[in-house]
C-alpha cells in the first residue's frame, strides 16, 4: 500500500510539471508571435506565468497545511470563516490599490517597492520598503521552521538531536524548540548557499514546487469528496472525555478478551506499575472509561462554535462523561493530548494572516512581463480570488468532515503522528505531509532569493545612508551583502523556534507595507494630483481608505504591542531618511499633501494683523554676501535662532549687484551658502536671494515682497554698517537707513539693529526666577537722568567732528557743479553762545522722537567755538551732550553686560540729517561689547491674560 502510494504520488507530481512547462512554453510561443520584432532576452512572460500562478505559490504554503484545521477546531467554523474573510478581504482591496499604481502609467522594472516607494515618496517609500524587506525575511524564517516541523513531526521523529521520550512540560516543548533551532540553521545555511551558488536553480525547481502545492490541494478535495461517500479509517482513543496520545500501543481498551482470558493491554501498563489485573494504576484511568471514536466521521456540523484553551489544557471530547476526583493531581500528562499555548480570538488572526501575503509576487517580476499594466491588475486579483475560494472552503470543509479534538490537536498525535489535514486527503496522507515538505522548501528559496534584490534596490536609491553598503554584489550584480544580511535576520527569527511566534511578527511588516500602499492611492486620489490617473476601472478611493482601516485595526487586533514596535520602527527609519537620506524628488503623493495644507493653511491665514495672543515675531534677517559669496555676519543667524522661541517665521536674505540673467549663477550660489549656514545655525525658515543693479532697490524689494499672504515678516533684524565712517563705504549706512525708513513706513513693526565688535564672541545669556503664582517677575532699576546744564569741551569737540565728517561725506556725493556753489557759500551771521541759548529741560529724554527733532533742527541758533567754526544747529549740540551723558550712565552700569538692549532713535526725515544720525548713534554706543538696538511698531502685543 505505501509503495503504491508513492507510485501516485510520483505520477501526480510528473504529471502536474509537465502540464506546467508545457502552458509556460505555449504562453512563450504565442507571445513570439504576436510580436516577432521582439529581441532575445526581451521581457515575454504573460499573465499566467508571471503574475498568477506566482502570487499562487506564494500565497498558499505553510499554515494551509501546518495550522488551518487547528484554527478551525480552536476558533469554529463561523469565527474561522470570519478571520478568513477580514484577511483576504484586506489583500483584495490592497491588490485592487496595487492594480491602480500598476495602470497609472509605466511600471518600472524595480517590482513592489519601486511602485510603493515612488508614490510615496522617499521618507515614507523608505520605510515601507525596509518594513517589506523585513517581511519577506521573517517570512522565509517562518517557511523554514514549517519546513523542519514537518521534518521531525511527520517525516523522521527520530531525527531528532534533543530526544523528547518520557519528557514532560517545559522539559519536552524546550526539546523540541532546540531541534528547530538546530535543524533550522542547518536548512537556512544550506538555502542561503543555494542562492550563493545561482538563483537560476532556484527559477528552475519553483515550478516543482508550485506542481507540489497543487497536488496537495487536489488531494485534499478529493479527500473530501471520498469521505461523503467512504470516511477513512483514523480512531481517536479517549480516556474519559481526554484526548490520549496514540503511541505506545494498538489497541484502544484497557484489558481485551483473548482465549477465554482477560489480558491488560499496551494502553495499562502505560497507567499502571504492571501488567497485572491488581496492579497499582492511575486514579483517573481506574475511574474513567476508554472510548474510540472516529477522527473522521464523515460530513458533520458540530465544529461551528470556538473552544479556546489555555496551555497546558486538556483536548477534551465534548459529550462523553468524565469522574474527576476533587483536588487529585493529574499525572502521565504525556499520555494526553495538551494545548501547547494559549489560544484566542486575536492570537490566531495573528497566526493566520501570513498565509494571505504574497500578493506581491507578480508586481516584482514587472520587468520580465510583456504587459504590466494588464498582467498585474488580472492575474494579481485572480490569484486572490483563487486562494480565497480555496481558503474559504477549507474552513467549512475542515470544519464538516474533520472530528473536533482532531482539529484542536495541533501535532496529529491522537492520529499516530499523522498530519491533520493528511487523514483528509486521498489516496494517502503522504501526499500531503511531501507536498507541504516541498512547498515550505520552495517558499523559503523564494524569500531569501526576493529579500537581498529588495534590500539592495533600497541601498541603491541612497536613501538610508547606513544601508549604501548593501548595494554591492558580484559582478554579475547577485546581492552578496544583502544575502548576508537577510540570513543573519533571517536566523533571528528561526532562533524564536516557534512558528506561532514568528507568524505574528511576519504580520506586522506585512500589514503596515500593505496599509501605506492604501494610504498612497487614498491620497494622491483626494488630493488630485495631476500625475495620479490610474485606467484601473474597478479603482474609488473609498476602497483603498477601507483597505487602510482594514490593515490598521488588523495590526491592533493581532498584537497591539506588536504593532506599536512596528510602527516605532518604521517611525524612526521615516525620520533617519528625513534627517540624514538623500533628497529625491519623486513627485510622490506626501509632497502634494504638504502642498495642500500649506494653502489651504495660507488661505486661512487673515492679512491682517493678528490677535495679541498670537503675535510672535516674523523675522526677516538681512545679511550681506562678500566677494566669494559667503555670508559676512554668520553670527547673526546664531541670534536669530535664539529670538525663534514663538516659532514663528524666519526669512534670511541677501542682495546681489548685477542683472538677473548675468548673476543667475551667483544667486544659486549665493542661496546655497545662505542654507548651508542656515542649517549649520540650526535656523529653520527660507532664504531669499535678489539681485539688482542697485543695492538700495534690491533690499527694498526684500523688504517690500517678503513673505506670502497672511504669513509675512513684521520684524526685521540687520547688523550695524561697521565702516560707514570710510569713503569707500559710504552707500552702506544710506542703505541701513534707507531699509529702517521702509520698513518703519510700510509695516510699522519692529527693527532690530546688532552691533558688535570683532573681538568679542556672541553669547547670550537668561536667567530668570519662577515665582510661586506662576508669573515671572523681572527686577528693573528706573534711573533718572538729571540734565546737566554745563555742555564739556568733549561734547564740543565730538560736534565739530561729526559736523566736519558731514561735511566730507556730503562733498563725496555731491556733483561736481555742486561742489562749485559751495565753494562760493559763506557764513554771514555770527551769534554770541549766550545770545539765543535756550534753557534746558529739567530731564532729557532716552530717544529722539520725530517731533522733537523737526522741532529743534527748525530753529536757527549758531555758535562759535574757538577754532572759529560756527554751529549753525544746536540741536546737533544738545543731542550730542545727551548721548554722551546716556552713553556714560550706560557704560558705568552695563559695561561688562553680554548684551544691553536699547531703544533705537528714529531716524531723520531727510537726507540731511543722516550723516549725524550715524554719529548720534556710535556716540550713544560706544564702549558697550554688544548691543541690540529695537525701535517698535507702537502696537502692544504682549498680555498677562490667558
Amino acid at each position: 500500500m505505501i509503495f503504491q502510494g508513492f507510485l501516485w504520488i510520483l505520477f501526480l507530481f510528473i504529471r502536474t510539471t509537465v502540464a506546467l512547462l508545457f502552458l509556460q512554453s505555449r504562453d512563450q510561443n504565442v507571445l513570439c508571435l504576436l510580436n516577432n520584432e521582439m529581441k532575445t532576452g526581451a521581457p515575454r512572460m504573460g499573465t499566467l506565468m508571471g503574475v498568477y500562478l506566482p502570487c499562487l505559490q506564494n500565497i498558499l504554503g505553510v499554515i494551509l497545511f501546518l495550522r488551518m484545521t487547528w484554527m478551525v477546531g480552536i476558533g469554529g467554523v463561523i469565527e474561522a470563516f470570519i478571520i478568513v474573510l477580514m484577511c483576504c478581504s484586506t489583500t483584495m482591496l490592497t491588490a485592487i490599490s496595487m492594480s491602480a499604481i500598476a495602470t497609472n502609467g509605466v511600471v518600472p522594472a524595480g517590482g513592489s517597492y519601486y511602485m510603493i516607494s515612488r508614490s510615496l515618496g522617499p521618507e515614507f517609500g523608505g520605510a515601507v520598503g525596509i518594513c517589506f524587506y523585513l517581511g519577506t525575511t521573517f517570512a522565509g524564517a517562518m517557511y523554514i521552521l514549517g519546513c523542519i516541523e514537518i521534518l521531525l513531526v511527520y517525516i523522521v521523529p527520530q531525527a531528532a538531536v534533543f530526544k523528547m521520550e518520557g519528557l514532560e512540560g517545559a522539559e519536552a516543548e524546550a526539546a523540541m524548540l532546540n531541534n528547530m533551532r538546530v535543524y533550522g540553521t542547518l536548512v537556512l545555511s544550506f538555502m542561503a548557499i543555494v542562492v550563493f551558488v545561482g538563483v537560476k536553480y532556484v527559477n528552475k525547481l519553483a515550478l516543482l514546487f508550485l506542481a507540489c502545492v497543487i497536488c496537495s490541494i487536489l488531494a485534499v478535495y478529493a479527500g473530501v469528496i471520498k469521505t461523503a461517500f467512504e470516511p477513512p479509517i483514523f480512531p481517536v482513543c479517549v480516556l474519559g472525555n481526554r484526548t490520549l496520545v496514540w503511541k505506545g500501543f494498538d489497541v484502544c481498551a484497557k484489558v481485551i478478551e483473548r482465549e477465554n482470558a482477560t489480558v491488560t493491554t499496551q494502553l495499562w501498563r502505560l497507567f499502571c506499575d504492571s501488567e497485572f489485573l491488581n496492579a497499582t494504576c492511575d486514579s483517573y484511568f481506574v475511574n474513567n472509561n476508554i472510548t474510540e471514536i472516529q477522527g473522521i466521521p464523515g460530513v458533520m456540523s458540530e465544529n461551528l462554535f470556538g473552544n479556546y484553551m489555555d496551555k497546558g489544557s486538556f483536548i477534551e471530547k465534548v459529550g462523553l462523561p468524565a469522574t474527576v476526583e476533587p483536588d487529585s493531581i493529574p499525572t502521565n500528562t504525556n499520555r494526553y493530548v495538551l494545548a501547547d499555548i494559549t489560544s484566542f480570538f486575536t492570537m490566531l488572526v495573528g497566526i493566520y494572516f501570513p498565509s494571505v501575503t504574497g500578493i506581491m509576487a507578480g508586481s516584482n517580476r514587472s520587468g520580465d512581463l510583456q504587459d504590466a499594466q494588464k498582467s498585474i491588475p488580472i492575474g494579481t486579483i485572480l490569484a486572490i480570488t483563487t486562494t480565497s475560494i480555496i481558503y474559504m472552503s477549507s474552513v467549512i470543509l475542515f470544519g464538516s468532515c474533520i472530528e473536533g479534538t482532531v482539529l484542536r490537536d495541533k501535532f496529529g498525535e491522537a492520529v499516530r503522528g499523522n498530519l491533520v489535514i493528511g487523514t483528509l486527503a486521498w489516496p494517502s496522507p503522504w501526499v500531503i505531509v511531501i507536498g507541504s515538505f516541498f512547498s515550505t522548501c520552495g517558499a523559503g528559496l523564494q524569500s531569501l532569493t526576493g529579500a537581498p534584490r529588495l534590500l539592495q534596490a533600497i541601498a541603491r536609491d541612497g536613501i538610508v545612508p547606513f544601508l549604501r553598503v548593501f548595494g554591492h554584489g558580484k559582478a554579475n550584480g547577485e546581492p552578496t551583502w544583502a544575502l548576508l544580511l537577510t540570513a543573519c535576520i533571517c536566523e533571528s527569527g528561526i532562533l524564536i523556534a516557534s512558528l506561532d511566534n514568528v507568524a505574528p511578527i511576519l504580520s506586522m511588516f506585512f500589514l503596515m507595507c500593505y496599509m501605506f500602499v492604501n494610504l498612497a492611492c487614498a491620497v494622491q486620489t483626494l488630493l488630485r494630483t495631476p500625475n495620479w490617473r490610474p485606467r484601473f476601472k474597478f479603482y474609488h478611493w473609498t476602497l483603498s481608505f477601507l483597505g487602510m482601516s482594514l490593515c490598521l485595526s488588523l495590526m491592533f487586533i493581532c498584537s497591539w504591542y506588536y504593532a506599536i514596535v512596528a510602527m516605532g520602527i518604521a517611525s524612526c527609519i521615516y525620520k533617519y531618511i528625513e534627517f540624514r537620506g538623500a533628497e529625491k524628488e519623486w513627485g510622490d503623493g506626501i509632497r502634494g499633501l504638504s502642498l495642500s495644507a500649506a494653502r489651504f493653511a495660507l488661505m486661512r491665514l487673515e492679512e491682517g494683523p493678528p490677535h495679541t495672543k498670537n503675535w510672535r515675531p516674523q523675522i526677516l534677517v538681512l545679511v550681506s554676501m562678500d566677494s566669494e559669496l559667503n555670508v559676512e555676519q554668520p553670527r547673526l543667524l546664531s541670534l536669530t535662532n535664539q529670538l525663534k522661541a514663538g516659532k514663528g517665521l524666519t526669512i534670511v536674505g541677501t542682495a546681489l549687484e548685477g542683472t538677473y540673467l548675468e548673476n543667475h549663477p551667483q544667486g544659486q550660489q549665493a542661496e546655497q551658502s545662505l542654507k548651508k549656514l542656515m542649517e549649520a545655525e540650526k535656523v529653520k525658515g527660507f532664504c531669499q536671494v535678489v539681485i539688482s543693479s542697485n543695492m538700495r532697490d534690491a533690499t527694498s524689494h526684500l523688504v517690500q515682497a517678503g513673505g506670502l499672504g497672511g504669513l509675512q515678516h513684521n520684524t526685521v533684524l540687520a547688523c550695524w554698517p561697521r565702516n560707514w565712517k570710510h569713503a569707500e563705504d559710504h552707500q552702506s549706512w544710506r542703505n541701513f537707513i534707507g531699509e529702517r525708513q521702509k520698513h518703519h513706513f510700510l509695516f510699522k513693526g519692529y527693527f532690530l539693529t546688532l552691533m558688535i565688535p570683532q573681538r568679542f564672541r556672541e553669547q547670550l545669556f537668561t536667567s530668570v526666577r519662577i515665582i510661586e503664582n506662576y508669573n515671572v517677575y523681572i527686577c528693573i532699576s528706573l534711573l533718572y537722568l538729571q540734565h546737566d546744564s554745563d555742555i564739556s569741551a568733549y561734547t564740543y569737540e565730538k560736534t565739530l567732528m561729526m559736523e566736519q565728517r558731514s561735511q566730507i561725506l556730503k562733498q563725496i556725493n555731491l556733483t561736481k557743479t555742486e561742489r562749485e556753489r559751495e565753494v562760493h557759500v559763506r557764513p554771514q551771521t555770527f551769534t554770541s553762545p549766550s545770545a539765543d541759548a535756550e534753557t534746558p529741560s529739567t530731564a532729557i529724554q532716552m530717544t529722539w522722537t520725530e517731533a522733537k527733532c523737526d522741532g529743534e533742527q527748525a530753529k536757527p541758533i549758531g555758535r562759535m567755538v574757538d577754532d572759529g567754526f560756527i554751529f549753525r544747529n544746536q540741536s546737533n549740540l544738545r543731542r550730542m551732550h545727551t548721548a554722551l551723558r546716556l552713553n556714560e550712565v550706560i557704560v558705568k552700569k552695563s559695561q561688562e553686560a553680554k548684551l544691553v538692549l536699547l531703544n533705537m532713535p528714529g531716524p531723520p526725515k531727510n537726507r540731511s540729517g543722516e550723516e549725524n544720525y550715524m554719529e548720534f548713534m556710535e556716540v550713544l554706543t560706544e564702549g558697550l561689547n554688544r548691543v541690540l538696538l529695537v525701535r517698535g511698531g507702537g502696537r502692544e502685543v504682549i498680555t498677562i491674560y490667558s
